[in-house]
C-alpha cells in the first residue's frame, strides 16, 4: 500500500538494502518493510550449491578425454560476489531482475575447468583414466592456493571427479589390448600343452594337405569342364542372336523403302487434286465480279439486294448531294439478323 512493501528472508539469505543509493542495513535473515520508489534489495544466498559439470580436455599423448564430475560451494563474501554480479530482487525475494546470479556457477565452472586441464595434460591417456580421484584432489589444491576463489567471494567445499573417459573409440581399443593380453597368456598355455604333441600334430595336417590337393584337383577338373560347356552354349547363342540381328536389319531395310514409296505416292497424289481444284476454280476466276453480285441478287433474298443497293451507293457517293435512309429499313434489317441468331 502506498508504495511500502514488506520482505521476510531465510537464515540462508543475506541481504542488502540500499536506501536513496547508500548501504541503509545489511545481513542474514533480515525482515524488515521498505519503500518501494526509493529502495534497491540485494538477496544473495549462502547456502551450500551443489553444480555438475562435464567437459573435454586433451592428455598428454593427445587424446581426448570426458571429464565428469560435481562441485559443492557456497558464497563466503556476499557483499563482494552483490558488488560483482547484480543480485537485485524483484518483489519477491526469489525473483531477480538480470541473470547475473546464474553467472557465478559458470565463472566456478570455468576457474575447475582451467586447472583439470593443467592436471590432464600432464597424464598420458592410460594414467588419466585410472586417477581421477588424485586429479580432483589435485585439483582442489590448486582452486583453493590460487586465490581465484577468494576474488569471487565464494569456496569450494567438496569437489569430486566422477569419470574420466576416453572415446568410446580409444576406449574399445584399450578393451581390445587388455583382452589380447589375456587371450595371449591362454595361448600360450595351450602351446604349452600342445607341444609334447607337436609330432602327431604335423602328421595330421600333412594327411590334411594331401586330402585337400586331391579335392582341389578334382574341383579344378570339373570347374574346366563347365566351363567348356558353357562356352560352347555361348558361341550357339552368339550365332543365334547374329542371325536375328540381321534378320531385323534386313527387315527395317524394307521397311524403310515401304515408307519412301508410301511418301512418293501420297505426294503423287496431292499433286494431282491440287492440280483438279485449280482446273475446276479457274473458270470461276476469270468471271466478273458484278456477274457474281447478279448472280447472288436472283437467289431472292431482300437483305442482299438491299446491301448490294446500299454498296452501289456508296461507289457513287460523291455525286449524291443527299441520301435518306428511313429508321423502318434499317430496323427490318437488325430484326433480320438478331433473328439468324
Amino acid at each position: 500500500m502506498f508504495g511500502f512493501r514488506y520482505l521476510k528472508t531465510s537464515p540462508t539469505q543475506f541481504v542488502l538494502h540500499y536506501q536513496k543509493g547508500k548501504l541503509k542495513q545489511s545481513g542474514k535473515g533480515l525482515s524488515f518493510f521498505y519503500f518501494k520508489r526509493s529502495a534497491s534489495i540485494s538477496v544473495v544466498p549462502i547456502s551450500s550449491k551443489d553444480t555438475s559439470f562435464i567437459f573435454n580436455e586433451i592428455t598428454a599423448d593427445f587424446q581426448t578425454v570426458t571429464v565428469q564430475g560435481q562441485v559443492t560451494y557456497r558464497i563466503t563474501d556476499p557483499e563482494l560476489v552483490a558488488s560483482m554480479l547484480d543480485y537485485t530482487i524483484k518483489d519477491r525475494s526469489n525473483q531477480y531482475i538480470s541473470d547475473d546470479p546464474e553467472k557465478l556457477e559458470q565463472r566456478i565452472v570455468n576457474l575447475l575447468q582451467v586447472h583439470t586441464r593443467t592436471e590432464i595434460q600432464k597424464r598420458s591417456l592410460k594414467d588419466a583414466i585410472q586417477v581421477s580421484d588424485e586429479v580432483g584432489l589435485e585439483v582442489r589444491k590448486q582452486l583453493t592456493g590460487s586465490g581465484d576463489l577468494e576474488k569471487l567471494g565464494v569456496e569450494v567445499q567438496t569437489l569430486a571427479i566422477s569419470a574420466i573417459k576416453p572415446t568410446p573409440e580409444m576406449a574399445r581399443a584399450l578393451e581390445a589390448k587388455a583382452r589380447e593380453e589375456l587371450l595371449k597368456t591362454a595361448d600360450d598355455a595351450i602351446y604349452e600343452r600342445r607341444n609334447a604333441s607337436v609330432d602327431q600334430e604335423r602328421r595330421i595336417k600333412e594327411n590334411e594337405l594331401q586330402t585337400e590337393i586331391k579335392l582341389e584337383e578334382k574341383q579344378r577338373q570339373i570347374r574346366e569342364t563347365k566351363a567348356e560347356a558353357n562356352l560352347a552354349i555361348e558361341m550357339k547363342d552368339q550365332k543365334i542372336r547374329e542371325a536375328k540381328l540381321q534378320g531385323k536389319v534386313k527387315l527395317e531395310t524394307e521397311r524403310k523403302l515401304l515408307v519412301t514409296t508410301r511418301v512418293e505416292n501420297a505426294k503423287a497424289e496431292a499433286d494431282a487434286q491440287a492440280y483438279a481444284l485449280e482446273a475446276t476454280l479457274r473458270p470461276l476466276a476469270e468471271l466478273d465480279s458484278s456477274l457474281i453480285q447478279a448472280l447472288a441478287i436472283q437467289t431472292g433474298e431482300p437483305r442482299l439486294a438491299v446491301s448490294m443497293a446500299i454498296k452501289e451507293l456508296a461507289k457513287n457517293a460523291s455525286k449524291i448531294g443527299q441520301l435518306n435512309i428511313s429508321p423502318d429499313l434499317l430496323e427490318s434489317l437488325m430484326d433480320e439478323k438478331q433473328k439468324r441468331r
